[in-house]
């Protein structure tokens, strides 16, 4: 998959919380199907759909070593899905930067206004 349906890819296999819970498991360490299983409160099949999942989406690889198939984080979706939301992040940022000086001239305008209306040479 390249561009946006990569990135379609990695958001849609990161909407589940389970897939979440198993991402971070890999953040720390590779490992196994039945070393991912124990923290949850799900199946071996289920752990292993999700892991599926994970790997169309190119979040995890998997290897074999004899009977043992660890399965691996790879980052560099991540990394992607993070580069696209810093972009908005700065772009809301931006503007609400803009909104605290817009907010900030409005409330000093009106304090001006309320000590031109409190001043006592102002009195007719």
């Amino acid at each position: 998959m390249a561009g946006t349906d990569q990135l379609s890819a990695v958001f849609s296999a990161l909407a589940d919380p389970t897939r979440r819970a198993i991402i971070a498991e890999l953040a720390e360490r590779d490992a196994t199907v039945t070393e991912l299983t124990a923290p949850l409160s799900i199946s071996m099949p289920a752990v292993s759909r999700h892991l599926k999942v994970l790997e169309r989406a190119a979040l995890i690889s998997r290897s074999r070593s004899g009977k043992w198939r660890a399965s691996h984080l790879e980052s560099a979706p991540l990394r992607e899905a993070a580069d696209w939301i810093e972009r908005y992040r700065r772009l809301w940022d931006s503007s609400l930067t803009r909104l605290d000086a817009h907010l900030a001239a409005v409330q000093a305008a009106g304090r001006a206004t309320d000590r031109m209306a409190d001043d006592p040479r102002d009195v007719e």
